[in-house]
């Protein structure tokens, strides 16, 4: 066992960061040379998933160890109950003082979840029903609708400003740590947390960016044609979000735009990892990047995330920590964010979350086979009535779901992965054979076996029939906070302002290529 030292603590979480579009995941086309360092510096997890994917639930699940259905937050409405301790909370009882910069994503009045301090808020409201948002000429873009597809392209969106006033603000607290030092005064080590909301939609990229990508990125892959041979559930969201047919210039546009959002926010990470370096700091600390989840850019006939294949529910997870993790190399065994918090907390000899569902893969790293491991990831992904499945307001028949809602969760075990739909036929993959998931096995009498062995596991403590009780009870509380927030207009205390003219498109910048 390698003996560790007490280091620095450095989370970087991005917003929809497609592993696949990462060159130290193996794309030869991207521009990520930071995040690319930090992996030569470090380890790739090759097979890393989160929890939900969706941004509050699986946000949610990072920060407590605790599965969706544990926190009791499915949705991007739900609010994670402030009793729960999580990483912050760890990290402070272990004597860090914890520091968030950016993007949390979390509803109502807890703010901080366990961190001292935070700059640089959220672009939405603290509370549900909270004031809206513009985003002028780029409205609807942000959400799962084909708008996002037609106006792509060049110009720019709000999030590249948000984030670059959290780099400034990670730099500029990374100088003054470096400058106490120098003067000598004695620092504790620092626990520093960012949140981006690159490349998350608009798929709007500025210029500079875009034109290092125009006429270079290719179709999708594993485009899949609308038809009977769809899943159910995958035919009904595509019509829903009326990307049943994209035209070739639309999904050129915007997966140009997201391969330049990557690598701007791949430079913004630089900015940081430069600031750590020039004030003597990257030797001690520990470095941790991942996404909330993934975006399918295309692949499948599918945008966005929602859905559990690979490009939505695998995430990027790369950790660097100089002298305690070996350099440039790669871990296979699945793990998930769950996993990740463990990790961390192992690392700092913080507490272990009482409840979490986190094992920490830091032995795992250092010694390979030198523990056992499962290698399984559970995620899950649950609407109600008033959530995304109602795609723009529409109130459209939810096959065997009715008005209700959607109850879905999939296991990652092996070379398997099982995704469960209440009430519905389930997809089975096998990824080791099938790596991008176009074999689904669930309906070969061949592999019944398996496809019942993971359904009972998938079922074994979670039931959808519980979770949607809890979820139309939390919907009928919302019912009482949505219109008290519309109402009472309670204080934003940590809200970044994002103005309708920092979205835009470039003249022509939405008219192809």
């Amino acid at each position: 066992m390698i003996e560790k030292t007490r280091p620095n603590v450095l989370l970087i979480q991005s917003d929809q960061h497609c592993a696949a579009v990462t060159g130290c995941y193996g794309d030869p086309l991207v521009r990520t040379p930071n995040l690319d360092r930090l992996a030569a510096r470090g380890v790739v997890m090759d097979s890393a998933y989160c929890a939900s994917p969706i941004c509050v639930p699986s946000r949610s699940s990072l920060l407590t160890g605790r599965f969706p259905f544990e926190n009791r937050v499915w949705t991007n409405m739900h609010v994670l109950d402030s009793a729960i301790p999580t990483l912050a909370h760890a990290m402070g009882a272990a004597g860090y003082r914890p520091v968030q910069v950016g993007r949390m994503h979390f509803n109502g009045p807890d703010q901080l979840h366990g961190y001292a301090e935070r700059y640089v808020g959220d672009h939405g409201p603290n509370y549900c029903g909270g004031s809206p948002l513009d985003y002028g000429p780029l409205d609807g873009t942000a959400g799962p609708r084909r708008v996002s597809l037609r106006k792509s392209g060049h110009g720019q969106s709000a999030y590249e400003v948000h984030d670059e006033h959290v780099i400034r603000s990670a730099v500029d607290l990374i100088d003054g740590i470096g400058s106490r030092n120098r003067a000598g005064e004695q620092a504790e080590p620092f626990s520093l947390s960012l949140g981006l909301m690159l490349p998350h939609q608009p798929y709007v990229a500025r210029r500079q960016d875009y034109d290092l990508y125009r006429g270079a990125v290719p179709m999708p892959s594993r485009p899949e044609p609308f038809g009977e041979a769809l899943h159910p559930y995958l035919r009904w969201w595509r019509e829903q979000c009326g990307i049943v047919d994209v035209t070739r210039d639309e999904v050129l546009r915007a997966r140009t735009a997201y391969w330049a959002l990557v690598t701007r926010m791949d430079a913004m990470i630089g900015e940081v990892l430069d600031a750590l370096e020039r004030n003597g700091l990257s030797g001690n600390t520990l470095v941790g990047y991942t996404s909330d989840h993934g975006d399918l850019v295309g692949e499948h006939g599918l945008w966005w995330k929602q859905t559990f294949y690979e490009e939505s529910v695998r995430v990027p997870m790369v950790l660097s920590w100089p002298g305690v993790l070996p350099q440039g190399s790669r871990c296979g065994r699945v793990v998930s964010h769950v996993d990740f918090n463990a990790t961390i907390l192992d690392a700092i000899d913080a507490p272990a979350l009482p409840r979490s569902r986190g094992r920490s893969f830091l032995r795992l790293l250092q010694e390979p086979g030198s523990i056992p491991w499962d290698d399984s990831a559970f995620s899950e992904y649950c609407t109600d009535s008033s959530s995304e499945a109602l795609v723009g307001g529409l109130r459209a028949p939810m096959p065997d779901a009715g008005l209700h809602g959607w109850r879905h969760r999939m296991l990652r075990r092996g070379d398997w992965k099982l995704v469960y739909y209440r009430g519905m036929v389930p997809q089975l993959f096998n990824l080791k054979e099938d790596p991008g998931e176009l074999d689904d096995l669930a309906s070969d009498p061949g592999y019944r076996g398996i496809r019942n062995e993971l359904t009972l596991d998938v079922l074994e403590e979670w039931d959808p029939e519980a979770v949607a009780l809890e979820m139309a009870a939390i919907q009928r509380d919302q019912q009482v906070l949505e219109p008290w927030a519309r109402n009472v207009h309670p204080p934003d205390l940590y809200r970044w302002s994002l103005r309708p003219e920092m979205n835009y498109l470039d003249p022509g910048g939405d008219c192809g290529h």
